[in-house]
């Protein structure tokens, strides 16, 4: 593939994934949007390679950090906008228990990191969590953990999907694109 069709590739991905996170000014799609934004990086990783996906986040990640919602923009800059292309190197490892305990524990450890940040920068606390008592933090995260084993799933299928309808009609276009460039 040539680089021009790589670059243009990537940029449509960054491009379609950061205006994507501007429906974050919605209410309640502060968590929904980043999720989705950050499945755009599934293209380049597939159609390409992890490198260039990585390169993709980190292009969308400006104009993301410049106009995004503030929560939803610490969500996909923290984890959700690059989990994809970490999905894709924890994936092959071939031993579910050890991929599980890696996956959960970036994400664990990102969450934990949004979280300092955001009570850095805004004084936001989980201290208002009186409805589960002492343990809210607790119980916040591990929610959070079961709703992280949901989008893995999703994330997985999407890719299944993807590759099902989506996949031979890109290389394709990639193909008839390389074959007009110069």
């Amino acid at each position: 593939m040539k680089q021009t069709v790589k670059i243009t590739l990537c940029g449509i991905m960054a491009a379609l994934s950061a205006v994507f996170m501007i429906l974050s000014f919605f209410p309640y799609l502060t968590y929904a949007v980043p999720a989705i934004s950050g499945l755009f990086m599934m293209v380049p990783v597939i159609e390409i390679d992890r490198k260039w996906a990585f390169l993709t986040f980190l292009a969308a990640a400006v104009p993301v950090s410049l106009f995004a919602e503030p929560e939803s923009k610490l969500m996909y800059l923290c984890f959700l906008g690059y989990y994809p292309i970490l999905k894709s190197l924890i994936d092959p490892i071939g031993r579910p228990v050890l991929e599980w305990l890696l996956k959960l524990l970036c994400f664990n450890a990102a969450v934990i990191a949004a979280y300092r940040l955001l009570a850095g920068a805004f004084g936001v606390s989980l201290d208002d969590l009186d409805t589960f008592g002492q343990y809210g933090e607790v119980v916040l995260l591990l929610l959070g953990n079961v709703a992280f084993v949901l989008y893995d799933i999703a994330v997985s299928r999407m890719a299944a999907l993807y590759m099902a309808r989506l996949h031979k009609k890109i290389v394709k276009i990639i193909r008839r694109v390389g074959d007009l460039s110069v």
